[in-house]
């Protein structure tokens, strides 16, 4: 039941963000309707910081319990590979919606300031995590080094979140928890906070689907070995 309620559940949060977004709340009174990119922009990253969380946590699960529990470190692992692929499209799509949003505010599409360079190599790091995992092969030896790759990886999400704070960027503070003169106006609340849940719904979507997909890969991986010494046993007898 739940995996045909989940995506009509996502598809009308995703609708209604967006009439929210476009609809019901006034221009921003600086930016004018430009500003409504922040309701997509926004989402994104909160969206990539929770999928890379979620790799984070996996992976350092799939570390604590490959030896002694072998199942449930494969689940890990495929809920680690599913939230950082996620997580690499929110971040594209964060640096695209922002260098948008950029070219309008600033007069740029891109500048190499701390913040923008940072969550740059954030994507790369994530992006390289991904090439790893297909160049190496299937195998314990390529889940484990992927893993301890995420650990350092993560790394970099507090230091994109904290270079606002720590150098001058051409990149405002972030809207939560920037400090004062952060935050959105409460007219213009509602589309981001109505986007927020459509996002990580979408999020959550998709890492489900692709994790359902990476489980029945590992199982029929690990038929195939079965089965591929079963077959050697025989030929040596």
């Amino acid at each position: 039941m739940l995996r045909w309620v989940w995506p009509v559940v996502t598809l009308g949060l995703l609708g209604y963000g967006l009439h929210v977004a476009l609809d019901v709340v006034p221009p921003d009174a600086d930016q004018g309707n430009v500003g409504r990119i922040l309701y997509y922009h926004v989402p994104t990253w909160i969206a990539t910081s929770v999928c890379f969380l979620a790799n984070l946590i996996c992976s350092i699960a799939y570390l604590a319990t490959r030896k002694r529990s072998p199942e449930f470190s494969l689940k890990a692992d495929a809920l680690a590979v599913s939230s950082a692929e996620m997580g690499v499209v929110f971040c594209f799509l964060g640096m695209a919606t922002g260098s948008l949003w950029g070219r309008v505010a600033w007069g740029i599409w891109w500048t190499w300031d701390a913040r923008l360079t940072a969550t740059l190599v954030l994507w790369l790091i994530y992006v390289a995590y991904l090439v790893l995992r297909n160049v190496v092969g299937d195998g314990d030896k390529m889940r484990t080094l992927a893993a301890v790759i995420a650990i350092f990886g993560y790394c970099d999400v507090p230091l994109v979140y904290m270079t606002t704070r720590w150098w001058r960027t051409q990149h405002p503070a972030p809207v939560f928890f920037g400090g004062p003169g952060a935050g959105v106006a409460p007219n213009l609340l509602p589309a981001l906070q109505w986007n927020i849940f459509a996002w990580l719904a979408w999020g959550i979507l998709v890492v489900a689907i692709r994790y359902t997909a990476e489980r029945r890969r590992q199982v029929a991986a690990q038929a195939a070995a079965v089965q591929a010494i079963e077959i050697g046993a025989l030929e040596v007898q």
